[in-house]
C-alpha cells in the first residue's frame, strides 16, 4: 500500500470558530450553533460524508471523515481525513489525512474509541469495503501508526461487504474496546449488524456476536447495568430503527426489536451517553438521525431510562441530512456532526454545538 500524504501532516490552519467564546462550562437555551466543517468541492475533494467524533480523555475533539475525491459515490478515490479541536469544538485545524492510497482505492468507515487505561486512540477502517485494518495515535490525533490489517480476526469465511462504525467505539467498564460494525453475506447481500472487540488494549481484535439479518450500520452504548444497547439501521421496511442487547459485552445478542419512537429513511444513526454513569447525575443517552421516512430532518433525542423510551427531541436541521454522530466536550457541550445540504444531505458536514437545556428543558432530577 502507498500513503498519499505522511500520516503525521496537517494540510492548512484553523478553519472554522463560533461566536461563542471563551472556555467555560456551555450552558444556557440559546439556538444551537453550526457551522460546515468540510465543503464538498472544497480541498481537493468533491464531497465529504460519513462522519465519526471522539473526546479524547484530554479533551481533544477529533473529527473524521471519508474525502471522496472524484464524485460522491461509495467506491472510488476515497480518503480518511480528520480534523482537532483544542477548545471543545469552537475552532478546527486544517485537514489531515489519516490514510490514502493512490488510484481508486476507497479507505473509509470510520470508528474511533479511545483505551482509557493506555491513552491510546484506536481507529478502525476499511479498505475497499472488504478488509479491515485499525491504526493507532498516542498523541490525540497528531499523527498515527502505520495501519495494521486485522481482516482474518474479524471477518467470517462468506462474508462480502463490510464496515466498521460508521460511528465511535466504546470502551465497556471491563475495560473492553468495542467498535459496531456490519457485513453482507456472499449469495443473498443480506445485511447484518455485528461488535468487534478487544481485551488487551488494542493489541488484538475478535469477532463479536452477530445481531440478527436484515440490520445494518449500528452503534452502541453501555447501560447502567452493564449490558450494551445495539442500536441498528433496519431493513424491515418499516422505517423504525432496530435494537438489540448484550449481557456478556457484545459477545452475543438478543434478537432485534423496533424502537416505535425512533423514525428512521433507513440510514445511520448515532447513539453516546451523555451522564449517569458513575457522575452523580441523572442518567441520560443521547440520540441522533434524520427522523423522517426520508432523509431530512436531523434530530437529536434523550433516554432518561436507558434506550427504552426517548422524548420527541429538538430538530437540528429540517432540511436534507442523513449520517451523524454525537459526543460531549469536557466542559459540557454536546456536538453533532452531521451531512448536511440544501438539495441533497451530502453537501457538507457540518457541526452543531448546543447545551442540554436546549435540548430538553426540564428541571435536574436530585439523585437519592
Amino acid at each position: 500500500m502507498m500513503k498519499r500524504l505522511c500520516l503525521s501532516v496537517a494540510v492548512g490552519s484553523i478553519v472554522l470558530g463560533f461566536l461563542a467564546c471563551g472556555h467555560r462550562a456551555y450552558a444556557g437555551t440559546a439556538a444551537p450553533e453550526q457551522a460546515p466543517l468540510f465543503v464538498g468541492g472544497e480541498g481537493g475533494y468533491h464531497t465529504y460524508r460519513i462522519p465519526a467524533l471522539l473526546v479524547t480523555a484530554k479533551g481533544i475533539v477529533l473529527a473524521f471523515c471519508e474525502g471522496r475525491r472524484n464524485n460522491g459515490k461509495d467506491r472510488g478515490d476515497i480518503d480518511l481525513l480528520l480534523k482537532r479541536s483544542t477548545d471543545h469544538g469552537r475552532t478546527w485545524s486544517g485537514t489531515q489525512v489519516v490514510w490514502g492510497e493512490e488510484g481508486e482505492t476507497t479507505i473509509g468507515n470510520p470508528c474511533p474509541v479511545q483505551n482509557t487505561s493506555t491513552g491510546t486512540v484506536w481507529l478502525g477502517f476499511c479498505r475497499n469495503n472488504d478488509r479491515v485494518f485499525v491504526t493507532q495515535s498516542d498523541d490525540h490525533g497528531v499523527s498515527w501508526a502505520t495501519p495494521r490489517e486485522i481482516t482474518a480476526n474479524v471477518k467470517r469465511e462468506g462474508w462480502t461487504w463490510y464496515a466498521t462504525g460508521p460511528v465511535h467505539g466504546i470502551q465497556l467498564e471491563s475495560g473492553r474496546l468495542l467498535m459496531p460494525c456490519d457485513h453482507e453475506r456472499e449469495g443473498d447481500g443480506t445485511k447484518y449488524s455485528h461488535a468487534i472487540h478487544s481485551d488487551d488494549h488494542g493489541k488484538t481484535w475478535t469477532l463479536g456476536g452477530i445481531v440478527g439479518y436484515r440490520n445494518g450500520e449500528c452503534a452502541a452504548v453501555q447501560t447502567i447495568d452493564g449490558r450494551v444497547h445495539m442500536n441498528t439501521r433496519c431493513y424491515f421496511g418499516k422505517h423504525r430503527r432496530g435494537v438489540a442487547w448484550s449481557d456478556d459485552g457484545g459477545d452475543t445478542w438478543t434478537e432485534v426489536g423496533a424502537a416505535e419512537q425512533l423514525v428512521e429513511p433507513v440510514c445511520q444513526a448515532s447513539v453516546a451517553r451523555l451522564s449517569g454513569s458513575g457522575d452523580g447525575r441523572e442518567t441520560r443517552i443521547l440520540f441522533s438521525n434524520p427522523a423522517s421516512e426520508q432523509r431530512k430532518n436531523m434530530t437529536v433525542r434523550l433516554s432518561y431510562d436507558e434506550c427504552r423510551t426517548w422524548s420527541s427531541g429538538k430538530v437540528l436541521y429540517p432540511g436534507p441530512s442523513a449520517y451523524s454522530d454525537l459526543a460531549v466536550t469536557q466542559d459540557g457541550a454536546i456536538l453533532c456532526l452531521y451531512e448536511r445540504g440544501m438539495e441533497t444531505p451530502y453537501e457538507t458536514i457540518t457541526l452543531a454545538r448546543f447545551g442540554l437545556d436546549w435540548l430538553e428543558p426540564r428541571p435536574e432530577t436530585p439523585v437519592p
